[in-house]
């Protein structure tokens, strides 16, 4: 589960990555080249983590991070190890009738058969860029656009949620416009066309569209924890 906070304001400050042991860097590796052997699609690619989520001002929120690589997220193998939060955006597509697009993990991820909203861990930014909102922004719509084919304008989504969850990882919800569901189904099958004709595997495997928690046990396989209690306030507030 997630608690659901709302803000005004979201500011991001970059602090130092975390420390690890050399004993425990060991193991980490050794954890995180044991998932790629079961998973050569794994990359270490950078990767921004949260480090730390605060009110500012009743109204404001602050998202303390750093640069780390994926295979930071092994210590969650690695007995005693304190692994680093998860930071993540993702977006909410709902459609005409209320109902809200989730998908299905697909083999080639790091969390197969899992359900969630498009969306994904944030990348750290390059050269003089900043991480800040419009960053988030511009990232969730890439998100929606790779793992669903869904285009929709960096500008048109809306910051509706932050979520914080019991292993104190961040996600960053932004609301998108309502679209027919035939016209987010279509979108989706030419994309997983188009990714199969290159040679490679679609980050979703399957789409789902749900209007409540009720929902979301006919789900076939797991979801994330964020899920309910978004689909839950989702469903309150462009349902109703």
């Amino acid at each position: 589960m997630a608690d659901l906070l709302e803000a005004e304001g979201l500011r991001l400050v970059e602090v130092a990555p975390p420390v690890v042991p050399a004993e425990v860097r060991t193991a980490m590796d050794r954890e995180w080249n044991e998932a790629v052997l079961a998973n050569p699609a794994l990359f270490d690619g950078p990767v921004a983590v949260c480090a730390g989520l605060s009110r500012e001002a009743p109204d404001d929120l602050l998202v303390s991070w750093s640069r780390v690589t994926y295979r930071y997220f092994a210590l969650r193998r690695v007995p005693g190890a304190t692994a680093p939060a998860s930071l993540f955006v993702s977006v909410v597509q709902p459609t005409d009738d209320g109902r809200v697009l989730v998908g299905r993990m697909s083999s080639s991820t790091a969390a197969p058969g899992r359900w969630q909203f498009p969306g994904g861990s944030v990348e750290p930014p390059t050269g003089d860029e900043p991480l800040d909102e419009p960053a988030l922004r511009r990232h969730a719509a890439v998100e929606l656009a790779e793992e669903t084919g869904v285009d929709v304008p960096a500008a048109d989504l809306t910051r509706c949620l932050v979520t914080h969850g019991e292993d104190g990882q961040v996600g960053v919800h932004y609301l998108a416009p309502p679209l027919p569901a035939s016209f987010l189904q279509e979108s989706f099958t030419a994309l997983v066309a188009a990714e199969t004709a290159r040679g490679r595997a679609p980050e979703f495997d399957r789409l789902g569209l749900v209007g409540s928690p009720a929902d979301l046990p006919n789900l076939a396989g797991p979801h994330v924890g964020y899920l309910d209690p978004v689909v839950r306030w989702v469903s309150r507030r462009v349902g109703s």
